[in-house]
């Protein structure tokens, strides 16, 4: 056990995000996202939502400013009526660790194509439709 690491992040998941340099992206998905597909690099977080695994995840991770965009969301498929409310959870969250973040709303095909470059993907239980989040890791100012 170590201090000051939120709980919620696995040893596993912790080292991931030390060996991400500047500009790799982390993959947050949802429980239906195709993970295991798209990507070698797979971490399970099966049990956990997205709004709490992320929280943790932005107590450790800087986000890219030399970006335009600090983090993506899936956007909804053309013609499908859904509403995805927990955008906005997202956005408070990232405006709590980082008040200048930003995001892109990726269509779903080109959100796919950008987490196969992606350094890794976490898979968790958010049941929530379009909640996957891609995050692109910055550098730490001193």
């Amino acid at each position: 056990m170590l201090k000051k690491i939120p709980k919620l992040l696995s040893p596993d998941l912790v080292r991931i995000l030390m060996e991400m340099g500047h500009g790799d992206e982390l993959v947050l998905a949802d429980a239906n996202f195709p993970g295991h597909s798209l990507h070698n690099r797979v971490l399970r977080c099966d049990g956990t939502g997205i709004p709490a695994l992320l929280n943790a995840v932005l107590e450790l991770l800087p986000l890219d400013h030399y970006a335009p965009h600090q983090a993506a969301f899936m956007a909804v498929v053309e013609g499908d009526l859904a509403v995805p409310a927990i955008w906005s959870t997202y956005k408070e969250l990232l405006a709590q660790h980082d008040k200048d973040a930003t995001v892109q709303y990726e269509e779903r095909f080109d959100f796919y194509n950008r987490a196969k470059l992606s350094y890794a993907i976490v898979v968790t239980g958010e049941e929530a439709l379009y909640g996957n989040v891609i995050l692109k890791k910055g550098v730490i100012r001193s």
